[in-house]
């Protein structure tokens, strides 16, 4: 009393999911591979072969190559090239230099400015201070003041 039609619509239905199980397992390590070639990564041939190596490997090497192929963009490469608020040529570098050596040098000029009025509010300005003498040397009696002095301004610039 075996029904035949029955046996052969089993065989039929593990064929049929042994197949589409081989096939899943072929189409998602192919994922990588696909994302590399939509990206139009420089590696996509070796992502391809290394899915069909990890396929043999029991998938050990997937999830690195889903990385590998995530990580190429198509806009901006590997990601290293540009990042936002840095100068994208070397044009633009020298000119945000020239404009930051400018803006440096008009900072140091306002310290200056405020360094000598503040010499001149104490009564002695700096150029009488350091001075020569007659001999072509600092005064050795005003040369302990011209240090004190140095050495406030350079505390009250820190």
């Amino acid at each position: 009393m075996e029904d035949p039609f029955l046996n052969y619509f089993a065989l039929g239905l593990l064929f049929f999911v042994v197949i589409v199980l081989v096939y899943g397992m072929i189409a998602i390590h192919d994922i990588p591979a696909r994302i590399a070639h939509a990206r139009h990564h420089p590696h996509a041939d070796a992502i391809h072969a290394a899915g069909w190596i990890s396929l043999f490997l029991l998938h050990v090497l997937w999830p690195f190559l889903w990385i590998w192929a995530m990580m190429y963009q198509p806009d901006r490469g590997w990601g290293f090239a540009h990042k936002p608020g840095e100068p994208a040529s070397p044009e633009e570098a020298v000119a945000e230099l020239q404009e930051l050596r400018h803006r440096m040098a008009e900072i140091e000029a306002r310290l200056e400015i405020g360094d000598r009025a503040a010499q001149l509010s104490k009564g002695k300005p700096r150029a009488a201070v350091e001075s020569p003498g007659p001999s072509g040397s600092v005064d050795e009696a005003s040369a302990p003041a011209a240090e004190g002095a140095d050495s406030k301004s350079r505390g009250a610039r820190r």
